[in-house]
């Protein structure tokens, strides 16, 4: 069998892509044997001696096709050998498959330019190269887009791989992958160069497993079940039924006794009664509506009360009071088992020392700006992120705390019309937004989608990272324009990403269960093209890091005490 290169009956008035006279004829590779729509096949050939580990028909490599006054670029997806023997003496013939990425145009005066998509299909003949380097980094080139640099391109190490942080964040970004790849060192690379480039950007971290601590000692404040302040009256009703009554259902009367109660409290904590009445008279002293958009005292709330409207601070001993009251009547409204089990509920919880961070010092503050202030760094003093340690929190009220802080951040950014940025990022998001709509907690899906939705427009936007792509709801996902998708196992979560792809490179994620740690095909609107490349290495002390062990002075990780366990179990 005659090589493809030295075949007469291959005839083309395209002469091989040579840009000088000296270069080597191997430049020329191949030559299309059969062409559709959007692919191509390149008869070519390899011999035993000549083969290299990184030889350019290797799977996930780009090579060009020469029209004469353009290239096109095509992706390698399949290769098999023509014969079904192997020649260990001469050369094989083999089939290269590809997939047209765009083409590289030339004009008179010099310059070349990169599109998405081609305008000439390459005839029978037409011969197959390895692509310039020239040609590989324009077709990863941002153009007129600012670009930070993340790591580099798989093929072509010289490349950089740039992305545009105001198309990342302002269409919010994904990124996925199987558990050890590299998640959360690539997502602190990125969230580094975020807020590099963005100096009014705040991050709001939802941490489930305490990792982030380490990653940002220079840039983040950590906030854990100690230093946590989030009273029990900033949690919407459904919120606070979540947390009241998860694990233990309810009584069929106890939900609408607890809005009753709640409504209760707040009038008397805006309208003191009784010997509170006579003691603020004799001093002059009123409480007055808050001044953070609370209510004149018998108001109802504005319909579509924002959260700053909703968190009017009420006393737990008031609601205690008015369940008391609601148990003496003589002609009873609820049923005195469900008062009495209502009760006992809101004193269990009050007692309960892991949730100090909603009743500890609830009562310490009249608004919610200073909560606002720890949280969401107003104003930053050099550190923008807020690492949200939600591994230290009782898993009961993981999902609710959740449901607040996004609400939070998105009611804060539209507030500020956007001159407070907040990106809220979400570690593990199947397990806030899950794909099954029974699943995961109503409140906190409707926050994170109301960022998804509707965050671009005043400045908040959505950060999504999980293991799990085929676990989280679809509508998210396809509201994150761009995605950096790992290394993928499982059959199911590939198929998710392979169905958010909307270019022609598709066939990129048929070898998503391959990549290495650290790479990552990335796609969408925050890259000029689809491309495999390689997250850089970061310093070691903002790696993230467990939470449980602890960095020594050498820089190796410890383990932890029986005392630093026991604490931790405790609290």
């Amino acid at each position: 069998m005659q090589l493809p290169l030295k075949n007469a009956t291959f005839e083309t008035d395209i002469e091989p892509d040579r840009r000088e006279t000296e270069q080597p004829p191997e430049r020329a590779i191949g030559r299309v044997i059969a062409c559709d729509g959007s692919r191509a096949t390149i008869l070519s050939a390899v011999s035993s001696g000549g083969w290299r580990p990184m030889d350019i028909w290797a799977i996930g490599r780009m090579v060009s096709i020469n029209l004469g006054d353009s290239r096109i670029v095509a992706l390698v997806y399949k290769v098999h050998a023509v014969a079904t023997d192997w020649s260990e003496a001469g050369e094989n013939p083999i089939h290269v498959d590809v997939e047209f990425l765009g083409e590289v145009q030339e004009s008179q005066d010099g310059r070349l330019r990169f599109q998405s998509g081609i305008t000439s299909y390459p005839p029978v003949g037409a011969i197959a190269h390895r692509i310039r380097t020239g040609d590989l980094a324009l077709v990863h080139d941002l153009g007129d887009r600012a670009g930070v640099e993340i790591g580099h391109i798989t093929q072509d190490a010289s490349i950089p791989a740039t992305v545009s942080v105001q198309d990342m964040l302002s269409r919010h970004f994904a990124l996925v992958g199987t558990t050890g790849v590299g998640k959360s060192s690539a997502v602190a690379l990125l969230l580094r160069r975020a807020v590099a480039v963005r100096p009014r950007l705040r991050v709001l971290i939802l941490d489930p497993h305490n990792e982030y601590a380490s990653a940002f000692p220079d840039l983040a404040l950590t906030i854990d079940g100690d230093a946590l302040d989030l009273p029990f009256w900033m949690f919407r009703q459904e919120e606070l039924a979540d947390v009241v009554f998860r694990g233990r259902p309810p009584l069929d009367d106890e939900p609408d006794i607890l809005r009753e109660v709640i409504a209760a409290a707040r009038g008397r904590y805006r309208v003191p009664t009784g010997p509170e009445l006579a003691r603020d008279l004799g001093s002059s002293v009123l409480k007055r509506p808050l001044d953070m958009g609370a209510t004149k005292p018998g108001q109802e709330p504005p319909p579509q009360a924002s959260s700053i409207d909703m968190a009017v601070p009420y006393r737990l001993k008031d609601a205690f009071a008015v369940i008391d009251e609601l148990i003496g009547l003589h002609e009873q409204r609820w049923p005195r088992a469900a008062l009495r089990s209502l009760k006992v509920r809101l004193e269990s919880l009050h007692a309960d020392p892991r949730y100090r961070f909603m009743f500890g010092r609830a009562n310490m503050y009249e608004t919610i700006a200073p909560i606002i202030s720890q949280i969401f760094r107003i104003p930053m003093h050099g550190r923008p992120i807020a690492a949200f340690q939600l591994g230290g929190l009782p898993g009961e009220v993981v999902n609710a705390v959740a449901s607040v802080l996004s609400r939070l951040a998105f009611d804060l950014a539209m507030a500020s019309q956007g001159a407070c940025e907040i990106l809220v990022l979400c570690e593990e998001a199947h397990r806030y937004v899950p794909s099954d709509a029974a699943l995961g907690f109503a409140p906190t899906r409707q926050a994170i989608a109301r960022i998804a939705k509707e965050g671009r427009k005043y400045g908040s936007y959505l950060g999504v990272v999980t293991q799990r792509p085929g676990e989280l709801d679809p509508t998210i996902l396809s509201q994150c324009s761009t995605i950096f998708a790992m290394r993928l196992a499982n059959e199911r979560d590939q198929q998710i990403i392979r169905s958010a792809i909307s270019d022609a490179s598709a066939s990129t994620i048929s070898f998503l269960s391959s990549i290495g740690n650290r790479e990552a095909i990335a796609f969408g609107e925050g890259v000029a093209t689809t491309m495999r490349m390689r997250f850089a290495d970061i310093p070691r002390h903002e790696l993230p890091a467990m939470g449980v062990a602890r960095q020594g002075e050498d820089g190796t990780l410890r383990e932890p005490t029986l005392d630093d366990m026991m604490r931790r179990m405790r609290a």
